[in-house]
């Protein structure tokens, strides 16, 4: 019992020390910016094992240098409560979770903009009841520390967007040869399209839903509300 009780204490020791280190960095970065994240080391590696050459593509921009369709395409897509909700849209939760029910499979997520940054930042890709744990507590974190502009500002700088292609200024150049700041709210909508499956469609740009996601998505910009 006392050996049992010596490990709890150790691996509590340890998860809080790993929680204080992210919260540290999230602290850090209300002035400076991240460098990379889990998702882009993660991906890296993976490129690097057939190519130990390979690089990623990624160019940090300011908020004001991306264009302000892409933001709204990307709230219109990805979380149209993002500038009134704490972290977490229930309503989304519940609903994906009643659509997930009755396909029988998981089809549909509640993922808000601050929890895909904080599974981003710090988390792997792969889908554990640990993860989404540690993701609810950083989307905490990120939501107590950051305000809104600032989280989106380093949402829109990390989120994959293609094989080895992170960012938005990073995507804008490699599918449209353009800056961020120029997009188009086409150009938006289907970059916007893209992200929950980025590295499918970088490789199937012409896919017919996507062409229809992009449609939706362009219609529902004009309601979205900027941070």
């Amino acid at each position: 019992m006392r050996l049992f009780l010596k490990v709890l204490a150790a691996l509590m020791a340890a998860f809080l020390l790993y929680n204080l280190w992210i919260f540290g960095h999230i602290v850090y970065w209300r002035g400076h910016n991240p460098s990379a994240s889990s998702f882009m080391n993660e991906q890296l590696a993976k490129l690097q094992q057939d190519d130990p050459e390979a690089d990623l593509r990624h160019k940090w921009v300011s908020y004001e240098q991306i264009s302000p369709n892409l933001k709204r395409a990307l709230i219109a897509s990805e979380d149209a409560k993002f500038v009134d909700h704490e972290g977490f849209d229930w309503d989304g939760i519940e609903a994906a979770f009643e659509k997930n029910m009755k396909k029988g499979k998981i089809v549909a997520g509640g993922s808000t903009i601050s929890q895909q940054l904080a599974k981003n930042l710090f988390l792997s890709s792969s889908k554990t009841p640990w993860r989404k744990v540690e993701e609810a507590l950083i989307t905490v974190m990120l939501e107590t520390v950051l305000d809104k502009r600032r989280i989106f500002e380093i949402y829109l700088n990390v989120i994959e967007w293609g094989n080895g292609v992170f960012g938005a200024e990073a995507a804008s150049r490699y599918y449209y040869r353009s800056s961020a700041a120029r997009l188009s709210s086409s150009q938006a909508a289907k970059l916007a399209a893209m992200v929950p499956n980025p590295r499918y469609y970088d490789t199937h740009r012409a896919a017919p839903g996507l062409a229809r996601k992009t449609r939706i998505i362009q219609r529902r910009m004009g309601y979205v509300e900027l941070p």
